[in-house]
């Protein structure tokens, strides 16, 4: 497994699957990036070159903690393109790493060709999911036999009186089967002291980096699911107001992770997108 360098002398481990231009994937978490396996065979169009976050999957932890955060991260992705040569670069991410893809473009805007995020995560650009928003997402799925088990954690969660997000998990999936079961189970980030930082105060500066992004010249694709709890596409829409030059696409019956629920749809309208 190929490794590089960060700034901070830190070694990152990255791997390389597929065919065809380049494209940098981020996963969300933070966690590695094996849950994003193939993104439902995009390898077949891009070749995929995707970054286990530092502290994650074969990276190695950093003697600096505090280098968690995510502002901080967008430097590894700024060392990652410099380590492959690429005088711009298409970038993917996806969930919480979609936070760091927007904070790169925002102080990298020229190092960008393409920008494409995937399940959305909203607090870089400071839009504010409520929880009327949640609720009325989820209401959509009221005859899954699982509905009323997670809309009341849903609920306590929201209300501030609950924390358990696994009894909410089938929201974020378009189907919730032994595959999906499967797929959530190995995807679940690891490192806590990570997860915990990755937000630390400081993280985001909503302001500066609208203001960047509103001269980002690079075609935007935002891509979420018709019952992503996590990425609301009414707020996924809004996320796509602080570029010039950005395209929001809703997948019919996706949750988060839009390349299980429909591979085909999802790399049709993403390897389009990046082509």
């Amino acid at each position: 497994m190929p490794s590089y360098s960060a700034p901070d002398g830190t070694l990152l481990a990255y791997r390389v699957i597929g065919d065809g231009a380049p494209v940098v994937c981020l996963p969300g978490g933070p966690a590695d990036s094996l849950y994003l396996g193939d993104l439902g065979g995009l390898t077949r169009h891009n070749r995929l070159i995707l970054l286990d976050l530092r502290g994650t999957g074969r990276s190695a932890l950093p003697k600096d903690v505090s280098s968690y955060r995510c502002d901080h991260l967008v430097d590894d992705v700024e060392a990652l393109r410099e380590h492959l040569g690429l005088p711009r670069m298409s970038l993917l991410g996806h969930s919480a790493g979609t936070n760091i893809a927007t904070q790169y473009a925002a102080r990298h805007p020229k190092r960008i060709g393409k920008l494409a995020l995937i399940g959305p995560s909203t607090r870089a650009v400071g839009v504010t999911i409520t929880g009327d928003t949640r609720r009325e997402l989820a209401r959509l799925r009221k005859d899954e036999s699982w509905f009323p088990t997670a809309f009341t954690a849903l609920e306590a969660i929201i209300e501030g009186a609950g924390s358990d997000g696994e009894a909410i998990a089938p929201f974020l999936y378009g189907r919730w089967d032994s595959e999906t079961r499967k797929h959530h189970a190995a995807g679940r980030p690891r490192n806590e002291e990570a997860v915990a930082l990755f937000a630390a105060e400081g993280a985001f500066r909503p302001e500066i980096t609208r203001a960047a992004l509103a001269t980002c010249e690079a075609p935007v694709l935002l891509l979420t699911g018709e019952f992503d709890l996590n990425s609301p596409p009414r707020s996924a829409a809004e996320f796509a107001g602080a570029f010039p030059d950005a395209r929001l696409v809703v997948q019919p019956g996706a949750g988060h992770y839009p390349w299980l629920d429909d591979a085909d749809r999802f790399v049709a309208t993403t390897a389009a997108f990046l082509a």
